[in-house]
């Protein structure tokens, strides 16, 4: 069975009810969500009930600080293809609108969750906070399952041998301090930035190294610089690269996009969408004071990302 993407709650057929539901945010899907995603599993194949995530869009964070930066970890679509992976049948995307906003820790239990989505089982992390004000938790979730007949399980915090709790904070610290290693230990995979090729200043194809240009739109900056990546194009295959995370200090100011240049291709990618993953980080974004320097750097920083994803070249 593929996953199912639900946007709502209300009026839902029988199908699309009576599921066992990880409820959080999940934005990037790392490990501590698995945890909890992994709890509503195994409560679905012992009830023989289907497997559902149960969160937000937007994130409640978008409503209530709509002026901070930007944060997210992945697109609607990876996060998608991250919980289908997992064996998750039925992802109810609820929209964070001011009702849902309105609602205390009860009636959103009441009303979404039993009334709503007819939950037999609701995993939650320790951590968990629901309702207006944050006020429900993972004890008070266990007094209303309890209450209105579904069984809770709560996930304890998923750490790494030096302790560290493994978090969405922590992968966002990690990428914006210049260490996607760090982040991709806590997601348990690359941190990836998804989007449409679209049409650049065409200067790198000028100069021999053309890259595909992506915005990074809504996802959390990584630290401005070069990467070494690695590239899914919508056939599957993935190519070896070297990414410029930044905004063109030296050919032109640009919003921040991903300029990735993909070793060994040379085909048309305009109009597709990509999905590039941060492999390494191997330096910060500079400008330079001629072309003649910036084609200069290029080519070592080929060099250097080769060795990182493209060894056997």
């Amino acid at each position: 069975m593929r996953l199912k993407t639900i946007h709502g709650w209300k009026d839902l057929p029988d199908s699309e009810r009576g599921a066992c539901v990880a409820l959080g945010n999940f934005d990037g899907v790392h490990r501590g969500h698995q945890q909890v995603i992994a709890q509503a599993a195994k409560a679905a194949r012992e009830t023989k009930a289907p497997l559902g995530v149960v969160t937000f869009d937007p994130h409640p964070r978008r409503l209530f600080r709509p002026t901070e930066p930007a944060f997210k970890l992945m697109t609607h679509n990876q996060q998608a293809r991250a919980l289908e992976a997992l064996g998750v049948d039925l992802l109810y995307l609820l929209p964070f609108d001011f009702e849902m906003a309105s609602f205390g820790d009860r009636e959103f239990v009441e009303k979404v969750l039993v009334q709503g989505l007819g939950v037999k089982h609701v995993a939650v992390g320790f951590d968990i906070s629901f309702g207006r004000g944050r006020t429900g938790s993972a004890d008070l979730m266990r007094k209303y399952g309890a209450e209105y007949g579904f069984s809770v399980s709560v996930a304890e915090p998923v750490a790494n041998r030096e302790g560290e709790k493994f978090s969405s904070t922590g992968v966002r610290d990690a990428l914006r301090d210049g260490h996607p290693e760090g982040a991709a230990r806590i997601l348990g995979r690359p941190f990836a930035i998804e989007g449409v090729v679209r049409r650049g200043q065409q200067l790198g194809r000028q100069l021999g190294f053309p890259t595909a240009n992506v915005e990074v739109e809504d996802y959390v900056v990584p630290r401005l610089g070069v990467y070494a990546t690695r590239t899914r194009l919508p056939d599957g295959r993935e190519v070896p690269g070297v990414a410029n995370l930044g905004n063109n200090p030296t050919t032109g100011e640009v919003e921040t996009r991903l300029e990735t240049w993909l070793f060994d291709f040379d085909e048309d990618l305009y109009g597709q969408v990509i999905e590039t993953d941060l492999i390494a980080f191997l330096r910060p974004e500079l400008k330079f004071d001629s072309i003649d320097l910036l084609i200069e750097q290029v080519l070592k920083d080929e060099v250097a990302a080769r060795a990182i994803v493209a060894p056997a070249f």
